[in-house]
This record gives structure tokens, C-alpha cells and sequence, in this order.
């Protein structure tokens, strides 16, 4: 055991104590201001989209006191029981009083969680660094699971053919749920590409999604800039749920975030996740790519997005395959972005997996495309004698984005083998089935900037540990436990100066 003056034990105070300060940062600015109010509102003026909770099921009295303050409403959402609202923003306190009224948040943006700066194109080995092939081999595949992909569309590409995608719905508005953007159908293909334009003997390696024959569900909230709300993916949440004996549905991939401004209790993106959760349906959460991020002096720490800082769900980080199919030279990306979660400090990521320079599907019409004509695959990477032109069938994008739905598509493959998994059994073996022999530092240099990263593997970093299908199935295959939860554990500063878990067990033994 390292003495509590230990630079790990120092280290991990410091995190601590900057993510403290991180969540009550801002959270009063005015002895008047109501606790019931997000306090990323309080700079707001004029009329403003709010997300209002109450502490009753819907109903025309209930939304009557929110006309009787200037609000006009915009979309209800029954599964939190609230409802999005246009109201002067001079009026939010004198609703806040009204004990009827249990939370008013703002109707943030959310964003995909992917960053596509151009490189070199060339393999990435998912499939290897994640054993994937040991559940193909044992005939899983992922038939029969439904997997809501709530993201930007699905575009009609070969790799996705009808039989894979059984129900499409937008909530953007913009009437249609096809991909103009590009990010879910590259999500898409990483859970459930077929590998038919990469398939047959001038082929020499095939981009195989990790469930091939899960059902997706198609559930688009961002539109063709890579743009949507809160409110929309909530509304999505709960169409998920309700088609969820219809398809179904077991599993929920979120590639998406917003900012964290209030506790996981408050907001409403986190309830809406938690009733999924509690109808049976596993929630896999991008963590953020904002790992890089020491605006704050955290050098990146405290930087989880919602909904991936609620500890029901399983946050997923970033690896990096560093091009080869071995797992035992990869590292975390710089860019993944690290726990504690702001205001809870609850432990999150869960778990890590390849988000680096993956190649996956797309359509060159889509606006990353577009933007980003150099992370298009030519035949030369997977074709035998191929060409330098782009295949217009595959793309890279790397990202937190790309790391969740290979979780999605593991925890698709669990449920095939072991339909009588609960969401918790499902995280509690994907955690501790994880590979965690992983290189404790390293510095990486960006391709792109040419600056340069110490990248750590621990606990606000990857987590339980490195996604592994192979150990995961074997756990798996036995009766597990009836877990109650796996809910994530806070953190916090022990007497003596170590990082340790709410129930007082010292994180890996060791401080971190």
C-alpha cells in the first residue's frame, strides 16, 4: 500500500477537491434564486425553452399554472412528467414557488459526441482488441435484440439492410429520420454493420458491426448539422419504451451529450434515462470528449456529460487500438473525458472501449462527409489490389461516440445468449469481465496538432476496466447474482487522503 503522501494519493485528493469546487461552482448567484431552478438559467433573459417537472402526473390544472405565468407549451413529456415550455424568463421564480413545481431545467443542446479530425486512413482492429469473433464463432450475433439507436438517422446503406432497421421516427421536426449528418449511421454500423460491401474474396479484411443481426430501432433527434435538444431525446427515450415489447428492445446507445449544470437527480435527461433503465432496457452512454479540456485546471477531470454522469447507466470512454489487433499496447484517447462526475462525484466511466479512428459506415452526402472528405476509406485499406478511391462505403470518425456502441453491441450479444438478464446484471459483468492489465501512463502525440498528451489508465479514466466480449460471454453463461443495482459509486476524500468508493473500500486496493 502507497503511504497517504504518495504523489497518486496527492493527485487524487486534488481531483477531488476540484470537482467539489467544479459542482458548487455558480450554483447560487442571488440569495432570491430557487434551488428548483437549473442555475445555467440564471444568466438567461427574455423568453426561454424550459423543461418543467412536476410533482404530479400531467394534467390541464397542473399545466395551467405554467399559462398563468407566461408559458406556452411546446412538447409534453409524460415519462418524466413534465413537459417543454416557452416562458419569460422574469417569471421562473414565481413559478419555482409554486410547490406543484418540482424542477425547472433549460432545454439544452445536445451534440454528438465525435470528433473527426482528419488522419491517415487505415485499419483500427476493434474486432480483434475486443474478441468479438469469439461470440460470432459461438453463433451470436445479436438476433432477436433490439438496439434504439437515438442519434441523427440511419441512412440507407448496404451494410444496414431492411432487415436490420424495423422502425424509423423522427423528433427533430424535420420529417424524415434518414442520416444527413452522418453520425448515426456510423454509430449504426458499429452495432450492427453486416460487412456485405467488405465481403468476398477481394476482400481481405471485413468491417463487421459487433451484434450483425441486432433489430435497430432508428430514433433521429439531431439533424443535419449534428444538432438537437434535450427535450427531443426524451421524447425519444419514451417512444423506445413504449415500442420496447413491440421489437424488442433491450438496449438504448445514447452517442449523444449535453452540459452537466445540475445533480443527476434534477436532471431531467437523467430521469428520462433512469425510466428506461427501470422498464428493463440497458442505457449505454457516450462519456464525453472533453478529456483535453483543463479550462478549469482539472487537466481534464470532473468532464463527464449528461446523460453519462447518472449512475444508473453505463458511461463509456475512449481506447485507443493504436492500429494493431493486440489490446496490449492501448491506451485511453486524450480526448475521453474523465470523472468525477460534477456535482455527485460519482465514479463514472464505467468502462472503456476502441473510439479511436474507427471505420464505419456513412453516405457521401452527409454533412461530416462533406466537412471531412479525408476520413473516407479508400479499396486499398480492405481490397485486395484496391485503389486509392474512396469506397464511398466506409468512414472514420473517432470519439466517445464510437466507443459506446461497441459496448451496445456486447451488452446485445449478452442478452442473446442470456435473455433473463437484468440492465444491472448486464453492467455488473460487463465491468468486472473488463481487461484491466492496462499501461498505468504513456504519452501520446496528436497526429493532427503534434501536441503531445500523458494519457492515465485509472479509475476516472477507464473505469472497471477495457471492454472484453470473450470474458464477458464466459461470465455470462452461468446463472449470475440477482444484483439489486449496479449503480456507480461516489468517490471521495478519505481522512487519510486516499479516493475511496462511498462504502469506504479503497478504489482498486490502492489510491489512484
Amino acid at each position: 500500500m502507497k503511504s497517504k503522501t504518495s504523489r497518486s494519493a496527492m493527485w487524487g485528493r486534488r481531483l477531488l477537491i476540484a470537482a467539489a469546487l467544479l459542482a458548487g461552482a455558480g450554483l447560487i448567484s442571488a440569495q432570491q434564486w430557487s434551488p428548483k431552478i437549473s442555475h445555467d438559467l440564471q444568466n438567461q433573459s427574455g423568453s426561454v425553452n424550459v423543461i418543467i417537472t412536476f410533482n404530479q402526473p400531467l394534467s390541464a390544472a397542473i399545466q395551467q399554472k405554467v399559462f398563468n405565468h407566461g408559458g406556452t407549451l411546446h412538447r409534453t413529456l409524460g415519462l418524466i412528467n413534465g413537459g417543454v415550455y416557452q416562458i419569460p424568463s422574469a417569471n421562473l421564480l414565481d413559478l419555482a414557488a409554486d410547490p406543484a413545481i418540482a424542477h425547472i431545467s433549460l432545454d439544452r443542446p445536445v451534440y454528438s459526441l465525435t470528433t473527426s479530425a482528419g488522419t491517415t486512413p487505415a485499419l483500427d482492429y476493434h474486432n480483434e482488441t475486443i474478441n468479438t469473433s469469439v461470440a460470432w464463432n459461438q453463433g451470436l450475433s445479436g438476433a432477436g435484440i433490439g438496439v434504439a439507436i437515438i442519434d441523427s438517422g440511419i441512412a440507407g446503406v448496404d451494410d444496414l439492410n431492411a432487415s436490420n432497421v424495423v422502425y424509423s421516427q423522427d423528433f427533430t421536426g424535420l420529417g424524415s429520420a434518414a442520416d444527413q449528418y452522418g453520425h448515426g449511421t456510423h454509430v449504426s454500423g458499429i452495432v450492427a454493420g453486416t460487412g456485405a460491401d467488405s465481403t468476398g474474396p477481394n476482400y481481405f479484411y471485413t468491417f463487421m458491426g459487433i451484434a450483425p443481426n441486432a433489430n435497430l430501432i432508428d430514433l433521429r433527434v439531431l439533424d443535419q448539422n449534428g444538432a438537437g435538444t434535450v427535450s427531443e431525446v426524451i421524447a425519444a427515450i419514451d417512444k423506445a419504451i413504449q415500442l420496447q415489447n413491440t421489437y424488442n428492445i433491450r438496449v438504448i446507445n445514447l452517442s449523444v451529450g449535453s452540459g452537466v449544470f445540475e445533480s443527476y437527480h434534477n436532471d431531467p435527461l437523467c430521469q428520462a434515462v433512469e425510466q428506461a433503465w427501470n422498464a428493463g432496457i440497458v442505457v449505454v452512454v457516450s462519456a464525453g470528449n472533453s478529456g483535453r479540456d483543463n479550462a478549469a485546471g482539472t487537466n481534464g477531470y470532473g468532464t463527464i456529460t449528461s446523460p453519462g454522469n447518472d449512475p444508473y447507466v453505463i458511461t463509456v470512454g475512449a481506447m485507443n487500438t493504436m492500429g494493431t489487433p493486440s489490446r496490449t499496447d492501448d491506451v485511453p484517447t486524450s480526448y475521453s473525458s474523465k470523472g468525477p462526475t460534477l456535482w455527485d462525484q460519482i465514479a463514472k466511466p464505467d468502462l472503456v472501449a476502441p473510439g479511436n479512428l474507427i471505420i464505419s459506415l456513412y453516405t457521401p452526402q452527409e454533412t461530416l462527409a462533406q466537412e471531412n472528405p479525408g476520413n473516407e476509406v479508400p479499396y486499398a485499406v480492405y481490397e485486395t489490389n484496391g485503389s486509392q478511391n474512396p469506397s464511398g462505403e466506409y468512414f472514420i470518425l473517432s470519439g466517445t461516440s464510437m466507443a459506446a456502441p461497441m459496448v451496445s453491441g456486447a451488452a446485445a450479444l449478452l442478452l442473446q445468449q442470456n435473455s433473463a438478464l437484468t440492465p444491472d446484471q448486464v453492467k455488473a459483468i460487463l465491468m468486472a469481465s473488463s481487461f484491466k492489465n492496462l499501461i498505468p501512463n504513456a504519452i501520446v502525440t496528436d497526429p493532427v496538432t503534434g501536441a503531445t498528451y500523458d494519457v492515465q489508465a485509472n479509475l476516472f479514466t477507464v473505469g472497471a476496466g477495457y471492454l472484453d466480449i470473450q470474458a464477458a460471454l464466459q461470465t455470462a453463461a452461468y446463472p449470475p447474482p440477482a444484483w439489486a443495482s449496479a449503480m456507480s459509486p461516489h468517490v471521495t476524500v478519505d481522512r487519510y487522503g486516499y479516493v475511496v468508493l462511498v462504502n469506504g473500500t479503497p478504489a482498486n486496493g490502492e489510491p489512484v
